[in-house]
C-alpha cells in the first residue's frame, strides 16, 4: 500500500536565498579562503553571544578534533565522555591517542549522569566531554563546579543544539570549547561542516591555524600571492566559501527554524505523552532552554519489545523515524573490542538506545503532519496492545 503522505525524519529546509548565495560564490572568483567564512564566522558568534570566538569547520568532528590538540589531551590521558552520543564524541578522544571512559546518560534527558562523573576519575583524568542530548542542555552549574574542582577541561558537544541557553548562556560558551555540526538535518545546515566556539582567544587562534595546514598566513594576509611559511604541524579542516555562504542564509532563518521546531514539539508531545507505556526525552530544568532537534519516544514495559514492529509500521504510513542512538557508544564494535563492556554499566543509554523511537519535528513538518503523526503512533501501539 502506498502511504497517505511522506514525512521524512530530516529535511534541509533551503529557499531561493540559499541557492542563489550558493550561486554568487559560484560565479566569483574564490571558493574558499575568502570572505564567506570569515562572515559567518562573526554573524554565528554575534547569534550565540558572550564574545564569542569561532572557528569554521568542514565538520563537527572537525572542530572536536582541533579541541582535543589545542586541549593538549593526547597519549596516556583519560577522557570522561557520555554513553549516549553520536560515535563522533568518542571517536575525537581516540583520534588524539587519548581513553575514552564512558559514563552512563540520565534516563530523562539523555545527557550525562553527573552523578557518576567522579567515580570515573583517575589520577590521569583530563577532561570531561559531554554532549548536550537532542538540544536538551545538560545542568552545567553542575559540571563545572566538578571539572573547576578537580582542574579539568570541558568539551561541549553541541552537534544537535544550535540555539539551546542554560540560563540564557548559550551552550558552548561554558566550558573550553563549543563544537557544532551542520549536517543537512541539523538545525542550520552548511551541506556538511561545523564549528568551534570558545571563550578563550589563544584557543580559537591556534585552531584557525591548525585547520589550515598550519600556515601562518591566511590567502588574504599574503603580501606575495603563495608565499607563507609553516610554523607548526596542521590539518585541512576549512570549510569553503559555498558552505559559509549557505550557512550564512540559514542563519539568518533561524528565528523561524527554531519556532517551526518549538511549536511541532510542542504539539507532539501534548498528544502522544497521554498514552500509556509511553515517556518522552525532554528537559526537566526551568533553566534550560531546549531547541528540539527531535521528539524521542521511549517505550515502556511489554511494548518496549514492539519497538522495531512500531518503527516499521509508522515508516509504512510515511512517517520518517530514527534512533537517537542505535547503540550506546562503548557497545559498539570499535569500543566494545577495546575497551570490554559491562551492560550494567549503562543501563539508561541502554534503554534509550533499544526502546526508543524518534520522530520528526523540523521546520518541514506542519502542524497538519504533526497530527497525522500523533494519530498514527497512538493508532499503532493500540493494535500492539490488543
Amino acid at each position: 500500500m502506498i502511504p497517505s503522505r511522506s514525512i521524512p525524519f530530516g529535511k534541509p529546509w533551503i529557499t531561493d536565498s540559499e541557492r542563489d548565495a550558493v550561486m554568487d560564490v559560484l560565479h566569483g572568483d574564490i571558493l574558499t579562503h575568502g570572505p564567506q567564512g570569515k562572515a559567518f564566522e562573526e554573524e554565528f558568534g554575534k547569534f550565540v553571544g558572550g564574545d564569542a570566538y569561532c572557528v569554521s569547520t568542514s565538520s563537527g568532528m572537525a572542530a572536536l578534533h582541533l579541541t582535543y590538540l589545542q586541549l593538549g589531551i593526547s597519549a596516556g590521558d583519560e577522557v570522561i565522555v557520555t554513553a549516549q552520543t553520536h560515535t563522533a564524541t568518542a571517536h575525537a578522544v581516540e583520534a588524539v591517542g587519548a581513553t575514552c571512559v564512558f559514563v552512563d546518560c540520565e534516563g530523562t534527558t539523555g545527557n550525562i549522569d553527573i552523578s557518576q562523573i567522579e567515580g570515573k576519575f583517575t589520577p590521569r583524568t583530563k577532561a570531561i566531554a559531554l554532549v548536550h542530548f537532542l538540544a536538551i542542555p545538560c545542568d552545567m552549574d553542575a559540571i563545572m563546579s566538578i571539572a573547576d574542582k578537580h582542574g579539568l577541561k570541558v568539551i561541549e558537544d553541541c552537534a544537535l543544539a544550535v540555539g539551546a541557553r542554560y540560563k540564557g548562556k548559550h551552550v558552548g560558551l561554558f566550558g573550553d570549547a563549543g563544537c557544532f555540526s551542520f549536517y543537512p538535518v541539523k538545525h542550520i545546515t552548511t551541506g556538511d561542516g561545523g564549528m568551534l566556539i570558545t571563550k578563550h582567544k589563544a584557543l580559537a587562534e591556534k585552531a584557525f591555524k591548525l585547520r589550515a595546514f598550519g600556515v601562518d598566513r591566511s590567502f588574504t594576509e599574503r603580501a606575495i600571492p603563495g608565499m607563507y611559511d609553516v610554523p607548526t604541524w596542521g590539518l585541512n579542516y576549512r570549510m569553503s566559501d559555498i558552505n559559509a555562504a549557505l550557512g550564512r542564509k540559514q542563519l539568518k532563518r533561524i528565528d523561524e527554524i527554531l519556532k517551526r521546531r518549538h511549536n511541532n514539539f510542542a504539539q507532539l508531545k501534548s498528544a502522544l505523552q497521554k498514552l500509556p507505556d509511553v515517556s518522552i526525552i525532554d528537559s526537566n530544568s526551568a533553566n534550560a532552554v531546549s531547541t528540539h532537534y527531535c521528539l524521542s519516544v521511549i517505550l515502556n514495559g511489554e511494548l518496549a519489545a514492539y519497538r522495531n514492529e512500531v518503527v516499521s509500521k509508522l515508516n509504512q504510513a510515511g512517517i520518517g523515524t530514527s534512533v537517537m542512538y542505535p547503540q550506546p557508544v562503548p557497545r559498539m564494535t570499535y569500543y566494545r573490542n577495546k575497551y570490554g563492556y559491562r551492560a550494567e554499566d549503562f543501563p539508561q543509554a541502554t534503554r534509550i538506545s533499544d526502546d526508543s523511537i524518534a520522530l520528526p519535528v523540523g521546520p518541514h513538518v506542519n502542524a497538519d503532519d504533526t497530527n497525522y503523526i500523533a494519530e498514527t503512533f497512538a493508532q499503532t501501539i493500540q493494535e500492539i496492545n490488543l
